[in-house]
């Protein structure tokens, strides 16, 4: 769990570990860490205070050139030592202000996260909000991809995928079926020795790990499972997960990605996202409601459910994300509840019948989120509900396949697209500016960056697909 620091504590951090560079990280818009790196002794007391200045205009998501001039803010509770590095390196997570006012940046991520855990607590509600995501991965051994004018194309290669079952040389076989690679031992799980080393790396970094295996996809999909901490410190957790899962894949000659759906045919990449409040150090979500629910998680999935499709575009925030995002494969598309049916959006976990263990599981999410925009959207959503006591109806405890098409129908599901999903965004959004934690002006930004530099420009350009359906036409 989080750790509490002050800056006197990591400048003594930095003697006892001789760090020689100091790594300063923040989070872009759509997600991605960025950096910039000093020497050691530029980092003092004063740090913590000051923050150090940066162009912010080239930051993907972010301000005008005329306004380019930020701080980013050393948070003295982020250290760890970056375990790739040749020379000893601190890394400190950042906010990001103005250097002006020093008031922060309202585009920047972690600060939308840190407003909805004030959020929280100013509600009186709850006081913590605890997030636990299993964002899934795959691992390949050579990916090729290009655009231009007169052609467009991906290639994807992995000893481990199915597809090489015949190739003549060097083969040895024990490769995952298609949708049959849940759970086997080596030599059909390519990457025990990898996941072990990225989990080594990522408990010597501070996330606690609960266990690591093999996912259904061939290929080399697999997934890692983080212990829940507090929405913050999980979405820091979870960019420093994906920045070890990148790096070493990497040091093995490998790629990983956390693109949804890089396969056709095969199961998608998700990110699973355990969700509870508590108050007090009591859990709000037990109870002797369905499935031992609490009426208060109740109506937390009611709120998760009326603001699905309007969550869909932050919580599966790519076109891609919406080749995953279709019915069939378990696809998690349906706007409904169920402690067994795995097609509906919030599960309950049942195997534990502890207090302390209730908790929502939302199942559209995927890795191609930004966690600290997502967590944020997710409680937003959850905690309208409890306010309004919004009923989520009837549990979807039947097997969605065994429904008629008139019962289906009264089923509602996720958008189709991206678009779609921006397009409820941006009529369902006051739930998330309650005490401006998401500020009207970044929503609108996020929807326009989102369909000019996505979905337009997937829109504009040839699908390789579409030469095998129209070329003869």
């Amino acid at each position: 769990m989080s750790v509490q620091r002050t800056p006197t504590e990591v400048l003594q951090f930095v003697k006892d570990s001789d760090a020689r560079m100091l790594d300063l990280r923040f989070a872009d818009l759509p997600g991605l860490w960025q950096h910039v790196s000093y020497p050691i002794g530029m980092l003092t007391q004063d740090s913590f205070e000051e923050g150090f200045g940066f162009d912010g205009s080239s930051i993907r998501g972010w301000q005008a050139i005329s306004e380019s001039d930020m701080l980013i803010m050393p948070d003295p509770n982020t250290i760890f030592m970056d375990p790739f590095t040749d020379a000893p390196t601190l890394v400190i997570i950042c906010n990001v202000v103005d250097p002006l006012t020093k008031q922060h940046y309202e585009r920047d991520p972690r600060w939308i996260a840190q407003k909805a855990e004030k959020y929280l607590a100013m509600t009186g509600i709850g006081d913590t909000a605890y997030f636990g995501a299993e964002a899934e991965f795959f691992i390949f051994d050579n990916v090729r991809f290009d655009q231009r004018q007169n052609f467009g194309f991906y290639y994807i290669d992995a000893e481990e995928g199915r597809w090489n079952s015949g190739r003549a040389d060097n083969n040895l076989g024990y490769r995952p079926r298609y949708k049959e690679g849940y759970f086997p031992v080596p030599p059909t799980d390519h990457h025990m020795n990898i996941r072990t080393e990225m989990v080594d790396i990522m408990m010597h970094c501070g996330i606690e790990v609960e266990c690591h295996h093999h996912e259904v996809a061939t290929g080399g999909q697999c997934e890692i499972d983080q212990k829940y901490d507090t929405l913050l410190k999980s979405a820091d957790n979870m960019m420093l997960y994906k920045n070890i899962v990148r790096n070493v894949a990497f040091e093995h000659g490998r790629t990983a990605t956390f693109m949804p759906k890089p396969l056709w045919d095969d199961n998608g990449s998700g990110m699973h996202t355990h969700q509870s409040i508590w108050k007090d150090g009591d859990p709000l979500f037990a109870g002797d409601q369905y499935a031992g629910l609490s009426e208060t998680a109740i109506h937390y999935i009611g709120g998760l459910l009326k603001h699905s499709a309007a969550l869909a575009a932050i919580c599966a925030p790519t076109t891609n994300s919406y080749k995953r995002l279709v019915p069939g494969f378990e696809a998690p598309v349906n706007l409904a509840y169920s402690r067994r049916n795995r097609s509906a959006a919030c599960r309950i976990p049942m195997y534990s019948a502890k207090p302390q263990s209730k908790r929502v599981e939302l199942r559209y999410p995927d890795p191609s989120c930004n966690p600290y925009l997502a967590f944020s959207a997710m409680l937003m959503a959850g905690l309208d509900g409890v306010q309004n006591k919004i009923d989520p109806g009837e549990p979807l405890d039947h097997d969605i396949y065994d429904l008629s098409p008139d019962e289906l129908r009264h089923v509602p599901a996720l958008p189709s697209s991206l678009e779609g999903a921006l397009d409820a965004l941006e009529k369902d959004h006051e739930f998330l500016t309650r005490n401006d934690v998401f500020t009207e002006e970044l929503i609108q930004s996020y929807i326009e960056y989102k369909r000019t530099a996505e979905v337009d420009a997937i829109r504009q350009r040839p699908h390789p697909y579409e030469f095998s359906l129209y070329y003869d036409i």
